[in-house]
């Protein structure tokens, strides 16, 4: 049987896929960019909800990008038979679906509508389905929120330091990996919506501070406190999101995971070549 993981370039496929293979699992890995198969490792080129062909005899399929196209890939293939489904959403799904900025809540229903899209279109084939909403994903270098401010603050020295209250879970991307591949063997994670966080809830502030002292060369630390960023949100409408949840929790509630898969993901403990991109 095979294995088709949508994503398979992404950071937590970088983790995945090596999981996979030694597990002795065929894998079908798709890309936008044309990638050297290796064995046990197979890549197709292109893009959800494109056409992809699916092979017959899929045992699984793992996807790691946008729900709706997942669901509009698999709405419109007439056969896959009915292998397990694995996709990952995001805890932005609840934690901005009360946000002051439209644009948030926009994004929390967009996920929630390609989680019921998804739902619908496994029913059709009689999948069993399970949705990850990870919490903020590190540790490939690969991620769009702590790498690219380690890699700006490494290039120029200076790392600012923004004041925040609210809590953060960051959960590092071979976590998520482990989750994917204990759902795959649990039938019991099926037809659920599992929030997946990191092992330690630190403040915000906490989090940046950790970021830095990973950091491979020193940096200038830059303190922006509380009243300078209340400014920032009246005069910077576009960050006027993301500086109001410095003091938001954004946090994930691991219960059910852990109680379901067993897996107790780790402590946040940034190192150097989290920051890297991958060979």
């Amino acid at each position: 049987m095979t294995i088709l993981v949508f994503g398979g370039s992404s950071q937590i496929g970088h983790f995945l896929l090596p999981r996979l293979i030694a597990g002795g699992e065929e894998v079908l890995a798709l890309s936008r960019q044309p990638r050297v198969a290796t064995p046990g490792l197979t890549w197709l080129q292109g893009a959800l909800p494109d056409a992809v062909p699916a092979p017959p005899s899929l045992s699984a399929i793992i996807s790691f990008g946008p729900l709706q196209a997942l669901a509009d890939w698999l709405a419109r293939t007439a056969r896959v038979g009915a292998p397990r489904v694995i996709a990952t959403s995001s805890m932005s799904a609840e934690t901005k679906c009360d946000s002051s900025v439209p644009a948030e809540r926009a994004i929390a229903r967009q996920l929630r509508d390609g989680e019921a899209a998804l739902a619908k279109a496994c029913a059709g084939h009689g999948c069993a389905w399970t949705v990850l909403r990870p919490t903020l994903i590190y540790g490939a270098g690969l991620d769009r929120s702590l790498t690219p401010i380690a890699r700006r603050a490494m290039r120029l020295r200076l790392f600012p330091l923004p004041a925040g209250n609210g809590l953060r879970q960051p959960v590092h991307a071979d976590d998520v990996a482990q989750v994917v591949l204990a759902a795959l063997e649990c039938p019991a994670a099926a037809g659920r919506i599992l929030p997946v966080g990191g092992g330690e809830r630190l403040p915000a502030a906490e989090m940046f501070a950790r970021v830095r002292r990973s950091l491979p060369h020193s940096t200038v630390p830059l303190p922006l406190p509380a009243w300078l960023l209340q400014l920032g949100r009246h005069a910077l409408p576009r960050w006027r999101g993301p500086l109001h949840r410095l003091d938001t929790d954004l946090i994930a509630d691991n219960g059910e995971m852990q109680c379901l898969l067993g897996i107790n993901p780790r402590p946040f403990r940034p190192e150097p070549s989290m920051w890297m991109p991958p060979l």
